[in-house]
């Protein structure tokens, strides 16, 4: 077969996928609610079978280049798309139009407020409040999140979809930053990356429907922490002249702490990393990034709503999880109630002895990053699908492919909400995690990792 001939069967298939990809895309968009779990599954099964196909294949740096313009064209059709599968936009928008009004909204209680002349003022209506899946708690976003959902909610006004396309395009934007320092890492993650097929590896996370529909469709903000955290792992890599304290870097994680809290998860492995002189230096520029973008919103009140929001999380919030759901159930078989309260706490505190063990073991640093994740998301009693979609993103950096099994596990979540209220199918989660953890622990102790030292 000649070049040409092979490369005109490239664009055939390439044609042929971006067809089907752009119709299940536009219906899990456009045409679904979350109640149709069962045609979301099919729809979702047909995205990882293309995705499956491409990403199984060879493709030259051109081709790369081309699917990663392709895969930035999947998000943008969400563009115009107000998430149905997620709830969550309504207290971005109800934050943001607090903010735009000029009140700070890690003060007001969303059912204290509903009714009120600061409601009037900012334009908070019934819709918005019966939207939201947390009315009784405050908000717990993080001051940069705010600040993104004030300035989209100060441009739009009163119009939910245009706030909607301008929170999208911040994720967009950063998604396009994402593929950038995929397509040129930096010289010392050249040895993880070329064990893959060049720069290859950039389309897994790239092309990943669950990442697509999740981030950019779904409107969470995963991927400005993402983008934030890459920044800082490659400034910490090759680090600007004279950076001797990687300030830069620094700077970096600590944007991606004030847009999610994850990224605190890492400081651990940047002071093994660094040194402990260096590493709490490092530390405390992070810190005093969250300081300086939290100084406009801050009082007693906003640690105490903050920290008793937080503390709610872990106390009351239960989905999608793995190791918690046995302990409730022994806990349930001992004492007869549910022990969220105190295995919630527990289970925080084992996280932080792993990533403490896992920041002393000599691998490399962005395998020790993955192997963090993965035991804080085991570990959680929450576990949405967009939550491992950093997961899958240093799973595609370090060649590991259980994040992928997961990620295409995750869409049968939503079988829960089939019924109303939603209501788990443990049997599905059972299977989830039983597929998840064969897979982790094929690539672990039966293929081998096969890490390098740091």
């Amino acid at each position: 077969m000649t070049l040409f001939q092979v490369d005109k069967a490239k664009w055939i298939q390439c044609v042929l996928f971006c067809l089907l990809s752009v119709l299940a895309y536009w219906l899990i968009g456009y045409r679904f609610i979350r109640t149709q779990s069962g045609e979301l599954i099919l729809s979702f099964g047909v995205l990882f079978l293309i995705y499956g196909l491409i990403i199984s294949q060879k493709w030259d740096k051109l081709w790369v280049r081309r699917w990663l313009w392709i895969a930035l064209g999947f998000r943008l059709l969400f563009l115009l798309a107000v998430p149905v599968l997620s709830d969550d936009y309504f207290r971005f928008i109800w934050d943001g139009r607090l903010l735009a009004a000029g009140y700070n909204p890690y003060l007001y209680l969303p059912s204290a407020l509903i009714g009120s002349s600061i409601a009037v003022d900012a334009q908070l209506d019934t819709v918005l409040f019966e939207g939201m899946n947390s009315p009784h708690y405050f908000t717990v976003y993080p001051p940069l999140n705010q600040m993104m959902f004030g300035v989209a909610a100060w441009i739009a006004g009163g119009n939910t979809l245009i706030t909607v396309i301008l929170l999208r395009s911040f994720i967009v934007l950063a998604e396009a930053g994402i593929f950038w320092m995929m397509m040129h890492p930096a010289k010392s993650v050249n040895s993880v990356i070329n064990k893959k097929k060049g720069s290859q590896f950039a389309l897994i996370y790239a092309l990943n429907p669950l990442i697509i529909v999740e981030l950019t469709g779904n409107l969470h903000f995963e991927a400005v922490t993402l983008f934030f955290v890459l920044l800082a792992v490659r400034w910490l890599n090759t680090p600007f002249q004279g950076d001797k304290y990687y300030i830069a870097s620094a700077v970096a994680l600590g944007l991606g702490v004030v847009v999610k809290l994850l990224p605190l998860l890492f400081l651990p492995l940047f002071i093994k990393r660094l040194g402990i002189k260096k590493g709490l230096i490092y530390s405390a520029i992070t810190g005093s990034v969250l300081l300086v973008l939290f100084l406009p919103f801050l009082s007693l009140e906003l640690l105490l709503n903050f920290g008793k929001s937080l503390d709610l999380y872990f106390q009351k919030f239960e989905f999608n999880a793995s190791f918690y759901y046995l302990l409730r159930e022994l806990g349930y078989w001992v004492t007869g109630y549910n022990l969220i309260q105190v295995l919630g706490p527990l289970l925080s505190l084992i996280t932080f002895t792993f990533l403490i063990w896992i920041a002393f073991q000599r691998r490399s640093f962005l395998e020790k990053m993955l192997f963090s994740l993965t035991v804080y998301f085991l570990l959680a009693t929450t576990i949405h699908p967009w939550y491992i979609t950093t997961l899958v993103a240093f799973g595609a950096w370090t060649g590991r492919w259980y994040p992928v099994v997961w990620s295409a596990l995750l869409p049968f979540t939503y079988v829960a909400y089939s019924s109303i209220p939603y209501h788990e199918n443990l049997r599905v989660v059972g299977l989830e995690y039983i597929l998840v953890l064969g897979c982790l622990c094929y690539e672990v102790f039966l293929k081998g990792l096969d890490w390098e030292a740091s």
